[in-house]
């Protein structure tokens, strides 16, 4: 690596690691191109090191924690269980940091050159480094994620803190009050129920607003099972160190404030006005189906290009991204990003279930399968939307191990299969994948382990 003001040359540069900007990386490596990736923080970004991967660990321990204290059920019957949050939480950086020590592996024997700093676009073909150094380049991607959105009056500091530093917590509050009401708000605020926390969230509207609501009603009504109170129709207006105030006058117990209202492209300070790349009206960056901007050198991936802000919709353009600025014949032209919520009962969705016309819906309920009931898991249900020649148009679980379950539905959805594909294919039993399979033979008129209606047969 040539350091001070002797600019490096290369083929591709790539700034943000995260999983967009990373997998770019290796994917262009692996083409043939020379590759620097600038990375402010750490390496995998924030979803391996402040958001999926620290929550779901989390989420993980607190479902072990509970289950635990409530599994008389089963015959099991414990008594004195404890949890060491510092412990906890040194298990969270250990996950996270033998992820980015992998991510760093890989692109050490890439042979990707990594510089720690802000990159900062001079022009189309150059770009300075914080670090001190300066690249120029054939073709750029910008990966540089989102950060968490701020709401008046609630400034981060003291006890209000965004969803990353709710990840990072040494100790289990006694209370917590979350500002928003989506799935991060719903994952963390089930997951410090479980372990013990007298958890508040404020809704704008209502909790997964944009999520069907036979979907959320199971789970609202397992998040109130677990102590967390709802309030919708008030605003939060104020705070102090131990308490909340709602719009309505009332006040709510909170040793931790967790604003969760979403978030914002970020494209600050990236020097972007010193190219041709153009920004929407939300801030977004603009690219085509092949992922270019408006600056023909360059290309962009991830949440920086709008909804929806998922990692894995990152991972699928940083390999498309990577392809097209090696100058090979490829476009981002998925037909479904699945999304997953890690709730209790989990739920994922790939497509719309939504019924209208030329579309219909089947639903197989999670209290008729064998695996769920072994379980004690009874709410929940697996839907498939179809159209008149059978062609799968999406899929909803509600149901323990969704997030697994959920790839088939994309699958079949990408490949354009039918029911029948479905209804046919041998599923493993006693397992959860059996919902979609019930699901699409109840859709092809011949449900067996559910009573639909004798009209409804084939």
């Amino acid at each position: 690596m040539v350091m001070g003001f002797v600019p490096e040359k290369v083929d591709l540069a790539v700034v943000g690691a995260g999983v967009g900007g990373y997998v770019a990386a290796i994917r262009a490596a692996q083409l043939g191109l020379s590759v620097a990736l600038v990375e402010k923080n750490k390496l995998g970004g924030h979803c391996l090191n402040y958001a999926c991967i620290p929550s779901k660990t989390l989420i993980y321990a607190s479902d072990l924690f509970y289950r635990a204290q409530h599994s008389e059920n089963f015959g099991i019957h414990t008594k004195d269980i404890s949890i060491d949050p510092k412990e906890l939480l040194n298990w969270r950086l250990s996950v996270s940091s033998k992820l980015e020590q992998g991510v760093g592996f890989l692109c050490n024997s890439y042979g990707i050159d990594v510089f720690k700093g802000e990159g900062f676009f001079l022009s189309s073909n150059s770009m300075q480094v914080s670090s001190g150094e300066t690249l120029e380049f054939k073709k750029a991607i910008i990966a540089t994620g989102s950060e968490p959105n701020t709401l008046p009056n609630f400034d981060f500091g003291g006890n209000v803190i965004d969803y990353k530093q709710a990840l990072m917590l040494d100790h289990i509050p006694k209370s917590m009050v979350i500002i928003g009401a989506g799935y991060v708000a719903v994952e963390i605020g089930t997951l410090y129920a479980k372990l013990g926390t007298n958890v508040a969230i404020i809704a704008r509207s209502d909790v997964l607003s944009h999520f069907d609501r036979e979907a959320v009603n199971i789970v609202k009504k397992r998040m109130q099972e677990l102590g967390i109170k709802i309030y919708t129709g008030a605003n939060p207006v104020s705070h102090d160190s131990t308490s909340l105030t709602l719009s309505d006058g009332s006040k709510i117990e909170a040793e931790i404030i967790v604003v969760a209202i979403g978030l914002v492209p970020f494209t600050k300070k990236l020097g972007l006005e010193n190219t041709k790349v153009e920004i929407d009206g939300k801030g977004f960056v603009k690219v085509d189906n092949a992922l270019r901007t408006a600056d023909e050198n360059i290309l962009a991936v991830g949440d920086v290009i709008g909804e929806p802000m998922l990692a894995h919709k990152a991972i699928r353009q940083g390999v498309v991204a990577a392809e097209v600025a090696a100058g090979k014949n490829a476009s981002y032209d998925n037909l479904v990003v699945p999304a997953v919520i890690f709730s209790d009962p989990e739920i994922a969705v790939a497509g719309s279930v939504d019924e209208k016309e030329g579309v219909f819906v089947k639903k197989f309920p999670l209290s008729a399968l064998g695996r769920g009931i072994a379980l004690g898991m009874k709410e929940g249900f697996a839907k498939i939307a179809y159209d008149s020649n059978g062609i799968v148009k999406g899929v909803e679980i509600v149901s323990e191990d969704a997030n697994a379950m959920i790839a088939e539905a994309a699958l079949a959805i990408e490949m354009g299969a039918t029911i029948e594909d479905i209804a046919s294919t041998i599923h493993p039993h006693p397992t959860f994948s059996e919902l979609i399979q019930e699901a699409a033979e109840a859709a092809a008129g011949r449900p067996i382990h559910f009573f639909y209606g004798k009209q409804d047969a084939k």
